[in-house]
């Protein structure tokens, strides 16, 4: 009734609706271009205000490196919270932290106890310093890997932008936000029972969202391996006596025609010894897929090389700068200037 008494209210409601239909794949007010732009923060796009950018990085990295965190937990952390990012919609990301806000931080793939022990750190760290929990999140994984690179031998610095802002709960949708929760996640080697397609095929739609190519999928799936952060610790596909270390073994092993690859009753894969028959290693039809798909298995023997550990380093560092700046469409062409990406 009142727009059929009010044609001015009909208007504007009309007017917001039609906007909304025709730009909500457009992600943030940031990307606006022109000067007909309206300005008003909008629910549907997530707003995430600026953060700061003014503090010292490496005394924050110094209380990161003396925090009680692993290495699994922090970059399972970091990852969790940047792994939102879609490039169909450019929803998602590490920007605003809403990993900590409903309903991401009680989302099942999340690990929602393990998060809440993590968090619980980096807020502190947040809370007594200058940045923004968006920033320590990705800064601690950063530290991470640059201590999982040097338990491997090699001097690495993660680049790291800062600015990322941190969201509120009044500007988070809850109910529109839902629909970014992960439901696998075969970097994580997260593959719950019961879904409807394959686990490769969840983790191929995966990559495209996130807007990786193949070289970057495969760097990052054996980097996340070793480093420990599989769902609810479990060691399938870790393939490596060194967990925390920026090591190529999941690669070596991937690819040794040492071992037999065996599936058990629960899907789950056996790699036993031809020789002795004694099982080492067990894997998920993800890892599988890096061994016996051709394309894959090209990557994962050119990164099994003795003389291709430093490069894949180089490379998985350059692969989760890409990610955790998915989002940052503040910054130049919306990507670090990262000499390695």
């Amino acid at each position: 009734a009142r727009f059929h008494e009010d044609h001015a209210y009909f208007s504007s409601v009309f007017a917001k609706a039609w906007f909304k239909l025709t730009h909500r794949d457009l992600g943030p007010k940031s990307r606006y271009i022109g000067p007909k732009a309206p300005t008003g923060d909008l629910l549907w796009q997530d707003p995430v205000p600026a953060g700061p950018t003014d503090y010292d990085v490496r005394s924050l990295k110094q209380r990161i490196i003396e925090a009680p965190l692993s290495i699994g937990d922090s970059v399972a952390t970091a990852w969790d919270s940047a792994r939102t990012f879609r490039t169909s919609d450019k929803r998602g990301g590490a920007n605003g932290a809403r990993i900590r806000l409903e309903p991401a931080r009680n989302w099942k793939g999340n690990e929602p106890a393990r998060l809440r022990r993590s968090l619980s750190i980096l807020e502190e760290i947040a809370r007594t310093s200058s940045a923004s929990i968006a920033d320590v999140i990705v800064l601690a994984g950063n530290v991470a890997i640059e201590k999982a690179a040097r338990a491997a031998g090699f001097e690495v610095e993660v680049p790291f932008e800062p600015g990322r802002g941190d969201s509120t709960q009044k500007d988070t949708d809850t109910v529109g936000f839902s629909v970014l929760e992960p439901k696998s996640d075969g970097y994580r080697n997260w593959d719950p029972a019961g879904r409807t397609c394959s686990a490769e095929e969840r983790l191929i739609e995966q990559t495209h969202l996130l807007d990786l190519t193949v070289p970057e999928m495969v760097v990052l799936v054996g980097g996340m391996r070793v480093l420990g952060t599989n769902y609810a610790g479990t060691t399938h596909g870790q393939f490596t006596h060194r967990p925390g270390a920026l090591t190529n073994d999941f690669f070596v092993n991937t690819t040794d025609m040492r071992w037999r690859w065996a599936e058990s009753a629960d899907g789950v894969f056996e790699l036993c010894d031809r020789a002795t028959g004694e099982t080492h290693w067990t894997a998920t039809r993800v890892d599988l897929l890096f061994g016996s798909n051709s394309v894959l298995r090209a990557y994962s023997e050119f990164y099994a090389q003795d003389d291709s550990k430093e490069r894949f380093v180089d490379h998985f560092v350059a692969a989760w700068t890409k990610l955790m700046n998915a989002d940052r469409f503040d910054l130049a062409n919306g990507e670090s200037n990262n000499p390695a990406a």
